[in-house]
């Protein structure tokens, strides 16, 4: 078996624990700031967002970096796995993301142009 193929899975694995480190720095960050400033409900969205963006571009990024071929799509991979799993860890808690599809479908374009725009950058 092809030593790449092996560690492929792996790698993913790894980045996407990164992209979900640097998203609890960054809401570590805002809720610092929002105690601090007492920002409004729209700023602390625009913030999340913001957040999604960042990490899901980092994830594109390395992963970009690290795989060379068909950077962008696996720069949208991982965005869209960033978003997977972000949907099913606040499903399984049982506080799910804001209702309706509208947002979801938000969400995950966000993150998949974040991981996109990574791939392509990198």
């Amino acid at each position: 078996m092809n030593q790449t193929a092996i560690n492929k899975p792996l790698f993913l694995l790894k980045t996407l624990l990164i992209t979900y480190l640097l998203t609890g720095i960054l809401l570590f960050a805002l809720s610092f700031v929002l105690y601090k400033l007492r920002l409004s409900n729209k700023q602390i969205q625009t913030g999340v967002y913001l957040i999604y963006i960042l990490s899901c571009f980092l994830g594109g990024f390395l992963a970009g970096k690290k795989l060379k071929n068909r950077r962008f799509l696996w720069g949208m991979f991982m965005g869209g796995l960033y978003f997977v799993v972000l949907f099913l860890v606040s499903t399984l808690s049982g506080r799910p993301m804001e209702s309706g599809i509208s947002y979801l479908l938000l969400v995950l374009s966000i993150c998949l142009a974040g991981g996109t725009s990574g791939g392509m950058l990198s």
